[in-house]
């Protein structure tokens, strides 16, 4: 019977668990080969980790109920959290297994493992929705006062008070299809677009409203000029001037559809000469988000770093839907 202990069993924090690991990695038979698949799913647990953490860090506190005691609660539950998701059938840790098995014995490794030919490189697999379900299982409690409705393709019902985690896949899904139809025409990436339209509507929670309460379909708070002849929408707004954020009436264009929203600021930014840098920058992240700060495109002093967190999480949440 093999004395590694499962990655879904134990606890986050065990000290005990790496010594067990490292006593069956030097084990033959079949012990060894269980501290190599236990080995994956450790791989597999830091990497869940990250990206939960990148989550955290694009959706903005509250501000009721937060302190360093529920940080740490929400910390440790985290890396439960990541725990509990490793292993899943069809993630990263099988194609970790098979990658470390050619790499200890590339000779021989074990057919069970490996069901590529020997010296064959596969790529990873993406992960399947199972993952992303699981993710939404565990997903703490929304502790917010903002209800959030589900949207389509993504398990919970409307009305039901989402997590922010739950929040922000429900927002990806929901504009995935646009999203991408726009990127194919204008070269940005759909991940970008969703990324920084979670951004600014706080995944969904504050988007610009017209005066009936319906939605303006505004997703990137592109303001109406004067030479914009659509419908607007007028609402109070934060504006920073010198660094201090003050309160202003602004007129916001509104648009039929959540399609027409990406196609406009697309066009924003792929025609306006103020953002022609902007278009140079698409293949970095932290490039895209510090050029639009750097064009203007918001007052906030802290903006780039804001949706460089966004679009690294949208990112994430894309991989997990493919």
């Amino acid at each position: 019977m093999s004395t590694v202990p499962t990655s879904t069993q134990g606890l986050a924090v065990d000290p005990g668990a790496l010594n067990a690991l490292k006593y069956g990695a030097g084990m033959d038979g079949q012990g060894g080969k269980t501290a190599l698949k236990e080995a994956a799913k450790q791989f597999e647990s830091l990497f869940m980790r990250e990206l939960i953490k990148s989550m955290r860090d694009a959706t903005q506190k509250s501000g009721l109920l937060e302190g360093q005691g529920s940080d740490l609660g929400t910390d440790l539950l985290d890396q439960q959290l990541a725990v509990k998701l490793s292993g899943l059938p069809g993630g990263l840790s099988e194609s970790i297994e098979r990658q470390l098995s050619r790499q200890m014995n590339p000779k021989g490794a074990d057919a069970a493992v490996s069901a590529a030919p020997s010296g064959e490189s596969q790529p990873f697999k993406p992960l399947k929705r199972s993952a992303l379900n699981a993710l939404l299982q565990y997903a703490p409690p929304d502790r917010s006062t903002a209800a959030a409705r589900a949207s389509e393709g993504v398990a919970a019902t409307a009305g039901k008070k989402l997590s922010p985690t739950q929040r922000q896949a429900a927002f990806v899904s929901r504009h995935n299809d646009a999203a991408a139809a726009v990127a194919r025409e204008s070269g940005i990436p759909a991940g970008y677009m969703i990324g920084q339209a979670g951004h600014e509507t706080g995944w969904g929670r504050s988007e610009i409203k017209m005066k009936d309460g319906t939605s303006s379909f505004n997703l990137f708070g592109i303001k109406a000029t004067p030479s914009w002849k659509g419908k607007v929408a007028e609402v109070t707004t934060t504006e920073y001037v010198n660094g201090v954020p003050r309160k202003t009436t602004a007129r916001f264009r509104a648009y039929s559809s959540y399609e027409e929203s990406f196609r406009d600021y697309a066009r924003l930014i792929t025609r306006s000469p103020r953002y022609d840098r902007v278009m140079h920058q698409v293949g970095s992240v932290h490039g895209f988000a510090s050029g639009l700060q750097r064009a203007g495109y918001a007052t906030d002093p802290n903006y780039a770093a804001k949706l460089s967190r966004a679009i690294n999480a949208t990112l994430n949440l894309q991989r997990l839907q493919s």
